[in-house]
């Protein structure tokens, strides 16, 4: 039996040249303030953001009981069914925030291609390659991926910092590192940088490779 859609948030933009479908992390929802901020972003920068939530985190915002999110295999039918009823009027692609991204990126590899031929690259905002302090790495697919995979990561981010990654590379895998961000783009007070700042850095990153990909597709 299909799974229900849950509710779409939509952020607008002025002259839209492309649609973002952005899924959240673990622990907040699509409405979190951190979404809502890299929605605000991507607008200005002409990127259309559809948020939702997996079925797990509208769960608990509707009945106010937490659990645990999915397992892999059902997060990536709920992004699935939502990049399938993305109207196709405007160029799309897909991302999230930590695990949302994550599943992005599962979706992204050759063996999904046919179900989301549509999408022409994947953005992750804060990539957990590993779990904090254990070095049990979430990389293996990025071997296989069908289009690019771009992202957005805090040079202290405790799921994969820079100096942890210097030695990395992947074909279809381009890393922007944000100056002493971490998971959530927050910076130290003594770097002089705010949050907003590396969210908008983020979205900036974003809306650039957008154009690329929009302008070698012409």
């Amino acid at each position: 039996m299909p799974l229900p859609l849950t509710k779409v948030l939509i952020t607008t933009a002025a002259a839209v040249k492309a649609r973002l479908l952005l899924a959240h992390g673990a622990g907040a929802g699509a409405d979190s303030s951190f979404m809502q901020q890299l929605a605000q972003q991507l607008a200005l920068n002409n990127v259309e953001v559809w948020r939702f939530n997996f079925a797990y985190m509208q769960r608990f915002i509707d009945t106010g009981k937490r659990s645990l999110p999915e397992k892999m295999p059902l997060l990536m039918q709920q992004f699935s069914l939502h990049a399938d009823n993305c109207p196709t009027d405007l160029p799309l692609f897909i991302g999230g925030k930590s695990m949302g991204g994550r599943v992005a990126s599962m979706l992204g590899q050759t063996s999904m291609l046919d179900q989301n031929s549509s999408v022409k690259a994947i953005f992750a905002f804060g990539y957990p390659f590993h779990a904090p302090k254990k070095l049990s790495w979430r990389t293996e697919h990025f071997t296989t991926l069908a289009c690019p995979l771009f992202i957005a990561q805090g040079e202290r981010d405790a799921f994969g910092t820079k100096a942890e990654l210097a030695a990395m590379q992947w074909p279809k895998v381009d890393i922007h590192w944000l100056a002493d961000g971490d998971h959530d783009y927050k910076p130290r007070v003594k770097s002089g940088l705010t949050q907003q700042q590396l969210i908008a850095a983020a979205a900036q990153f974003c809306s650039r490779n957008i154009d690329e990909i929009l302008l070698a597709a012409k």
